[in-house]
């Protein structure tokens, strides 16, 4: 059953570790589906093409180690691997690719639900010497939430991955197009950009934000929009004709930041750095506001 947090101002619905959405790349830890701002819809999902949208992104799912998992060089084809917050994962070639859907079997979760927030566990096995703990609280606030992450190194190895969210997001459900400006606390630097994909030349590229010319029919995409440069874990998206703004700020620096999107989502991503000797422990968090604009 989805749980749901709510205020007079919000209302996050989360799925729990074993509900709809049961697939190989996104965290299962606190799988937030839908977030509405006095009835304003916020979230959206990855595709709009019909089909199931249980197999994909939505909300503000978050993955670790999109470029590589946990382990798996190091895995023997038809070994298991760790993806951190889903379970072990069967390696079947040479290659990782995080949107293939790999066989697996699930971690243990355990979940810890109040009014106004809910702690979801995930406690692994030990594959390869690797191990972990992962909690994380999904906090609701006033005019926002707030993602607190915990994660502890219970193997043998050193755990060194990444993570990020998603935020497959749309305001009130307007397509991608001149009512929206992305906005970043840092210069853009398109000539330093990593990999650009703008078939359309839809996507408008500012000093330290971006517009949009129109509805992008193909997805855009855009790597390491800080230069390689440690910034400020941070973004605001406006919705000009809603009047209504949607920000994340990290606990950390960041110098990775990518941007994808489609006719009707926008994905900001700010990822976090993970480096765990065995025996130790990271923690971040991650702040959502949402509030209306003049």
């Amino acid at each position: 059953m989805t749980h749901i947090l709510k205020n007079k101002n919000l209302e996050i619905k989360i799925d729990l570790p074993l509900e709809n959405y049961n697939f190989s790349r996104f965290d299962w830890t606190g799988k937030i589906t839908d977030v509405k701002f006095k009835n304003i819809q916020l979230a959206t999902v990855e595709r709009t093409d019909g089909q199931n949208e249980d197999s994909f992104g939505k909300g503000f799912y978050n993955e670790f180690g999109i470029d590589t998992a946990l382990g798996y060089d190091e895995t023997e084809i038809g070994g298991w691997f760790h993806k951190i917050g889903v379970g072990l994962l069967k390696k079947e070639d040479s290659q990782y690719l995080f949107s293939k859907n790999y066989e697996l079997k699930p971690a243990e979760f355990q979940i810890s639900a109040e009014s106004d927030r809910i702690l979801i566990s995930c406690n692994s096995e030990v594959a390869n010497g690797y191990a972990y703990l992962l909690q994380k609280e999904i906090q609701l606030d006033e005019s926002g939430f707030t993602l607190k992450y915990y994660l502890q190194n219970t193997g043998e190895k050193d755990i060194n991955t990444d993570e990020y969210v998603h935020n497959f997001t749309a305001i009130n459900n307007d397509l991608i197009g001149n009512k929206y400006v992305l906005e970043f606390p840092f210069q853009l630097k398109p000539g330093l950009f990593g990999e650009t994909v703008n078939p359309e030349l839809k996507v408008a590229i500012g000093q330290n934000e971006i517009k949009f010319k129109g509805t992008p029919e193909d997805q855009f995409f855009f790597s390491n929009l800080s230069s390689n440069e440690n910034v400020d874990a941070s973004w605001q998206l406006i919705n000009l004709e809603s009047k209504i703004a949607i920000s994340e700020s990290g606990s950390f620096q960041t110098n990775k930041v990518n941007l994808w999107g489609w006719k009707h989502v926008i994905c900001p991503e700010l990822f976090f750095k993970i480096d765990i000797k065995p025996g130790e422990s990271t923690e971040w968090t991650r702040n959502y506001n949402i509030y209306k604009i003049k």
